[in-house]
């Protein structure tokens, strides 16, 4: 697959994907002490001070570089990665995703939410073919990440879009990460609609699968049932 370049503020998207032949110079992970949005630092902050024994720092993806399956989220959750340092581990989100990756072969082992307020035992889940990563890696307050949090971690998208060699298709889990991803790509909003269920085909062989969030929120209110959340990953199963 082409490699892919962050596209810099202010320049306009192509929308066919040609820049994405550029070269893209290495990127580390954001460090425990990121300090690139202001509002995010202050906010982990002040968690640090009030759970000293949590995660409270950019959360790394979760799986292999080496996987074709790329699931993207909003970003972590307050007593979910926030606390335990592993994407959707700790909330009632990681029950729905983990346990479908689990019925379609994307991982293996057992899962454990581990809600306990202070301390997280890790478990025995690994992915298979799949990685699990943030549009936003720190914890936003109100769960909402500002339109400029959002674009200035797309350094750290990109980078793991261009890392992983085999990827074939990205789930993105709810609008703000199907934007992500699609602006990451430096590809035309418009011509990549968010439609849950919807499979798009990329520049370069790429797919992006959209779904809406597996947040306790959407599954409480039916907006997402876990027989539409499967068919999404049956779809993608399939597809790979």
């Amino acid at each position: 697959m082409p490699k892919v370049i962050p596209r810099p503020e202010g320049r306009p998207e192509s929308g066919d994907g040609r820049h994405l032949e550029g070269r893209l110079d290495p990127v580390e992970p954001p460090a425990g002490d990121c300090a690139l949005c202001p509002r995010l630092v202050e906010f982990r902050g002040e968690l640090r001070t009030k759970h000293p024994h949590w995660h409270n720092a950019p959360v790394p993806s979760f799986g292999g570089q080496d996987a074709r399956l790329l699931i993207v989220g909003l970003g972590p959750g307050l007593m979910g990665a926030n606390r335990t340092g592993r994407p959707f581990t700790g909330d009632y989100a990681g029950d729905l995703l983990y346990a479908t990756l689990l019925e379609f072969g994307f991982a293996s082992g057992a899962y454990v939410a581990g809600r306990d307020t202070e301390a997280w035992l890790p478990d025995t889940l690994t992915l298979n073919d799949a990685r699990v990563t943030n549009a936003v890696r720190c914890l936003p307050p109100q769960n909402k990440p500002l339109p400029a949090e959002i674009a200035t971690c797309r350094r750290f998208l990109a980078a793991e879009i261009s890392g992983m060699k085999n990827l074939k298709i990205i789930v993105a889990l709810g609008r703000v990460a199907h934007e992500a991803v699609v602006a990451t790509l430096g590809l035309r909003q418009r011509n990549y609609p968010f439609t849950h269920g919807a499979i798009h085909e990329l520049p370069g062989g790429l797919a992006l699968a959209d779904s809406y969030h597996c947040s306790r929120y959407n599954t409480n209110t039916g907006v997402l049932t876990p027989k539409m959340f499967k068919d999404v990953f049956r779809k993608v199963r399939a597809r790979l």
